[in-house]
């Protein structure tokens, strides 16, 4: 499996040509948007936003949402996963949330994804690294991961490869 590191923001979106995903995590209490899913929303002319404001979508733990891109980033699907409250993020809830999103990935025959790790609170980067190793990677069946990460993050992975 491939794994690549790329900045957060929208030329570290437009860079991911060729990835069949992006994964997105979203908490309730993230509004407005930020990181990645602030940066998709601007792209989709608010549509997440929209989303959440109309309640089909509140970011709640467990929750799923499946946006198309209609073409405004380079790849065709968005998967949104309900975080519950950042405030309640903690390392435990953010593996059964990578896990999580590994399996429904997989599911849906993705082969190539694209995703921030959620962070906060206590999950720093050392936490988010050791997460996507032990929850994600192993449940993903995919050939390739690109993680949108700060420089720290992105340092720290790329010093120790999974």
């Amino acid at each position: 499996m491939s794994v690549s590191a790329h900045d957060i923001g929208l030329d570290g979106l437009d860079a991911l040509a060729g990835v069949d995903a992006l994964c997105l995590f979203v908490a309730e209490d993230d509004r407005p948007l930020t990181g990645t899913a602030g940066y998709v929303d601007w792209r989709l002319c608010g549509a997440l936003s929209r989303v959440l404001q109309q309640g089909f979508f509140v970011g709640a733990k467990d929750d799923w949402l499946l946006l198309p891109s209609d073409g405004r980033l380079p790849f065709p699907r968005i998967f949104a996963v309900g975080l519950g409250r950042r405030r309640g993020l903690g390392t435990e809830s953010l593996a059964q949330s990578l896990a999580g999103a590994a399996r429904v990935l997989t599911k849906a025959k993705v082969e190539s994804v694209a995703l921030e790790i959620p962070g906060g609170g206590p999950v720093d980067e050392a936490a988010q690294a050791t997460a996507l190793r032990e929850h994600f990677l192993p449940g993903f069946k995919g050939k390739n991961v690109s993680i949108l990460a700060d420089k720290a993050l992105a340092k720290l992975l790329s010093n120790r490869k999974s």
